[in-house]
């Protein structure tokens, strides 16, 4: 009885040995998981808008911590994290472990097979996209996700798949995700060179027609490599240099002179030769102190009662409307580069006013200093620009003249457009010239 007792433990040990061992290997199995489809993201939390921590590709392994609704958590390469309970494959036993690897292998086989002739079907179609504009892959396509690596615009990169306005594209070892309209394709880029190569082609077609033959009509010009004052000096031009003009836009004449090509303001050109005295618009203030300098006592003395006589001089009908105009903006505000109708700069301010009046001047208060012809101060009328500065060569201001000693400008941030007197104080000490434009 002892015996049968005994051996009735015995098995009973055995058995219960057995179950464990078979509900420890059911355990093991069920432990593990595998990615089954191309990209997964795992997640910070059971959450579709959680944070992803990192992305998991096909066929990794992955350990199953637990379960929360359609998640999985799960654990790999110690990073800890839940992920969607359709994309993972669960190995429940040894057995359906093999049969699952040997139809995931047959599937990925089929898989391969078919992404092939699709890939080579879409790479015949064009798998290659060209970036439009500089750009960052983002880790998933979400405007708010993390960007991950630069791509340069006209960079040919290779389309892995498209979905909902998003391209997944490779560069280098990274995937990543970008735009559908910061994509072009191969041939819109190559149709676009094309077409930019007609026009190009067509502009220089233009510019082999000469429209006519003009002079410089100042002493000293610029010929620009751009139509604008800041752009880069090709040549100084003397007075009377003929230029052969192509086109005209926007107060710039696009001109050929000695095999360069260029761009001259049009108000600098004139449809004839001008005559060479100390009186044209050529002059320069050099030549005058010169001439200055060489007067008698009897000249000197004639021209300080020609000075008084003008302290006065009568009112020209169009500079008179110019100051008109001018003070029309009294009280406007002063604004650095700024050229009208709100705010303006000096210089802005005299060729926003003179435009009104069909006059185009350099936008610069330098560069108006060689506007128009020289007017000494003895002889300043209504309407002339006035410029300010160290010297001639450093002019840093300028205002127009309204009569009695006064001008009106955009003088400064706190002061906006006023008026001041070029008597006295600092717009008397830092005179430097005068110019009569119209």
């Amino acid at each position: 009885m002892k015996t049968k007792k005994t051996i009735k433990n015995i098995l009973m040990m055995a058995i219960m040995g057995f179950t464990l061992m078979f509900f420890t290997n059911i355990s093991f199995a069920t432990n593990t998981g595998k990615v089954n489809v191309e990209t997964a993201n795992l997640r910070e939390t059971a959450d579709e808008e959680s944070r992803i921590l990192v992305q998991l590709s096909i066929n990794d392994d992955v350990e199953i911590l637990g379960e929360s609704g359609n998640w999985y958590q799960v654990k790999s390469n110690n990073v800890t994290g839940y992920v969607r309970k359709d994309l993972l494959t669960v190995e429940d036993s040894q057995k359906e472990q093999k049969t699952e690897e040997t139809n995931t292998v047959q599937k990925e086989q089929t898989t391969t097979e078919t992404n092939t002739e699709e890939n080579q079907e879409s790479q015949d179609q064009s798998a290659s996209r060209i970036v439009k504009e500089d750009s960052k892959l983002k880790i998933v396509p979400t405007i708010n996700a993390t960007d991950i690596i630069e791509v340069k615009k006209d960079e040919e990169v290779t389309v892995i798949e498209e979905i909902n306005g998003w391209v997944c594209i490779e560069k280098e070892t990274a995937k990543g995700w970008i735009r559908t309209e910061k994509l072009m394709t191969v041939e819109e880029k190559e149709a676009q060179e094309q077409a930019a190569k007609e026009a190009e082609e067509q502009s220089k077609q233009q510019e082999q027609t000469v429209q006519k033959t003009m002079y410089i009509a100042e002493t000293r010009v610029n010929l620009r490599k751009e139509p604008n004052q800041e752009s880069e000096s090709l040549a100084k031009l003397t007075l009377n240099t003929q230029v052969d003009v192509y086109s005209e836009e926007n107060g710039w004449s696009r001109v050929k002179v000695n095999g360069t090509d260029g761009y001259i303001l049009s108000s600098l050109l004139s449809d004839s030769k001008k005559q060479e005295t100390t009186t044209s618009r050529g002059a320069t203030e050099p030549r005058k102190e010169q001439t200055t300098t060489k007067t008698t006592k009897k000249e000197t003395k004639t021209t300080e009662t020609k000075k008084e006589t003008n302290s006065n001089p009568p009112v020209s009908g169009k500079g008179s409307t110019v100051v008109e105009t001018a003070k029309k903006y009294l009280g406007a505000k002063y604004v650095y580069g700024a050229s009208g109708p709100n705010s303006f700069d000096c210089s802005g301010f005299t060729s926003y006013v003179f435009k009104l009046h069909g006059v185009s001047l350099n936008r610069t208060a330098k560069g108006q200093y060689s506007n128009g012809k020289a007017v000494s101060r003895a002889n300043l009328q209504p309407g002339d620009l006035v410029m300010f500065g160290p010297s001639a060569s450093k002019i840093n201001h300028v205002g127009i003249y309204i009569g009695g000693g006064k001008i009106i400008h955009a003088e400064n941030p706190s002061s906006g457009v006023t008026t001041d007197t070029i008597n006295s104080g600092y717009y008397n000490k830092n005179y430097v010239g005068a110019r009569r434009v119209i």
